[in-house]
């Protein structure tokens, strides 16, 4: 066979060669773009889903970050006051730091985990890491009987729950501190602020005293026989 021959037989072989190296490449591409597509998700996902999961419970407590004319409001009626202070759906931890910073001992608690973590770097980071803590967990699998001030930032249609929750939980003298939305039958002592900054104060020997007042009601049967009396 000439030599013109045998170039001429190996140009299938080195085009066959090519092919199976660009199909390599594709492979490998394809794999890349996958992984870091997958991870991507995967990232998504873990960064998304505190944020997304409170959302699908019966009652949502969303993150919506306090004003500073609501924290001044908040601070503000319970300037007199002192002790243990806790922030129901404390998000990025600012009522519980500036508590902190006017010398209460403050809690937060709060089921997104990327917030808790936030909010203990940055009480780590304002110097308030030892007067300050904050809790993963749901609100109402929590006794708030230990504290004296509490603050909450909720929603209309939990706030009902709440009411009871509190009055039967909370020592007779605590003060309670809504934002946002009133509590539906509870009567405040005094309001802060106008607008999406108005906070109510409530104390609770008031709600607590209405509570029982209406366990009384419920208790007691309207019509109570009495003995006839003997002739």
């Amino acid at each position: 066979m000439s030599q013109e021959g045998i170039f001429l037989d190996s140009e299938p072989v080195d085009r066959l060669q090519s092919d199976v190296k660009e199909k390599k490449s594709r492979s490998r591409l394809g794999v890349i773009v996958t992984g870091v597509l997958g991870g991507s998700l995967v990232a998504l996902y873990a960064v998304a889903t505190p944020f997304v999961a409170p959302a699908l419970r019966k009652v949502c407590l969303p993150f919506v970050p306090a004003t500073t004319a609501q924290v001044e409001n908040v601070l503000g009626a319970l300037r007199a006051r002192s002790g243990t202070l806790v922030d129901i759906g404390s998000g990025d931890g600012r009522i519980v730091i500036a508590a902190a910073k006017h010398g209460f001992q403050a809690s937060g608690f709060e089921l997104n985990p990327w917030l808790v973590w936030y909010s203990r770097y940055k009480a780590l980071r304002e110097g308030v890491h030892r007067s300050t803590s904050f809790h993963i967990s749901d609100l109402w699998k929590v006794s708030f009987a230990q504290y004296s001030n509490v603050v909450i930032f909720g929603v209309p249609q939990m706030m009902d729950q709440l009411e009871l929750k509190l009055a039967s939980e909370l020592p007779s003298t605590a003060k309670v501190v809504a934002c946002r939305f009133p509590f539906p039958t509870w009567v405040p002592e005094n309001t802060a602020g106008e607008g999406i900054d108005t906070v109510w104060v409530y104390d609770a020997k008031a709600f607590k005293s209405h509570l029982q007042h209406g366990m009384t009601i419920r208790t007691t049967p309207e019509h109570e026989d009495t003995p006839e009396s003997h002739k």
